[in-house]
């Protein structure tokens, strides 16, 4: 008889940047065939968000944006996402106004 202890369980990381150089990084232990939102209810700190800072943010595996009812594998690394404060074209455009057009200095015979 095999050992079912470990056997049906995956190990799923769940990544969350809350403010620029704050990370959240935990492994969870998933039963397999388990979703993207069962994975996040077992994080301590989502649990402790509260239902509007959930709402506002995105959660995606590996990069790619998912709904949470998105099946994962072992391995897969969840993430959430941030609300972009500026968009960043507007950001560049504010960088510009700011900082000017940065090139490097042209030499002589270039």
């Amino acid at each position: 008889m095999a050992n079912d202890d470990g056997a049906n369980l995956m190990r799923i990381e769940v990544m969350y940047a809350s403010a620029p150089h704050e990370l959240h990084h935990t492994v969870v232990q998933v039963p397999a065939h388990a979703t993207l939102g069962q994975a996040l209810a077992m994080c301590d700190w989502w649990l402790a968000l509260s239902p509007e800072q959930r709402q506002a943010l995105q959660a995606g595996v590996w990069s790619r944006a998912c709904e949470p009812d998105a099946p994962l594998r072992d391995g897969d690394r969840v993430e959430l996402y941030r609300p972009l404060r500026v968009d960043p074209k507007e950001a560049r455009r504010q960088r510009y106004r700011r900082d000017g057009l940065r090139r490097a200095p042209r030499t002589a015979g270039t």
